[in-house]
């Protein structure tokens, strides 16, 4: 396995991370909104990961990872009922996002500490690389 490699795949963690990061910021920033840009309420959005090998064309050498899709979730919408809000339907509720906000921290947490690993493999790359350089000499 090629050092090349070990960066490639720490690479692809750290832009999945960096994406999915932002996923949860932006279902964080509209957990108490009402409507979204469409008119209907936010609805929380979730990265998928694939796996994408590396490598040559007949050898593999391990899989980084890219997001290969953001999706909504379908769980039901927060009904609250509060008539005189003037997102209130005619029966009295507000429709608020189904983002649950203690899962969301949970996945930011989650992105961060994946993201922070995936730096310090790369960092613990360089310095072996740093090394095996010096032995050279």
């Amino acid at each position: 396995m090629s050092i090349l490699n070990v960066f490639s795949i720490a690479g692809s963690a750290l832009n999945a991370q960096s994406q999915r990061l932002n996923v949860v910021a932006s279902n964080l920033a509209n957990a108490d909104s009402t409507t979204s840009s469409t008119g209907q309420p936010y609805r929380s959005r979730q990265v998928v990961f694939q796996a994408i090998p590396m490598g040559g064309n007949q050898v593999k050498f391990g899989a980084g990872v890219k997001v290969s899709q953001v999706i909504e979730d379908t769980a039901p919408m927060k009904k609250v009922f509060d008539p005189k809000h003037p997102a209130a339907g005619e029966d009295g509720y507000v429709s608020y996002p189904n983002v649950n906000v203690v899962e969301e921290m949970v996945n930011m947490i989650s992105a961060s500490r994946s993201y922070q690993n995936s730096v310090d493999v790369m960092s613990t790359s360089k310095t072996m690389l740093q090394k095996l350089l010096a032995l050279g000499q």
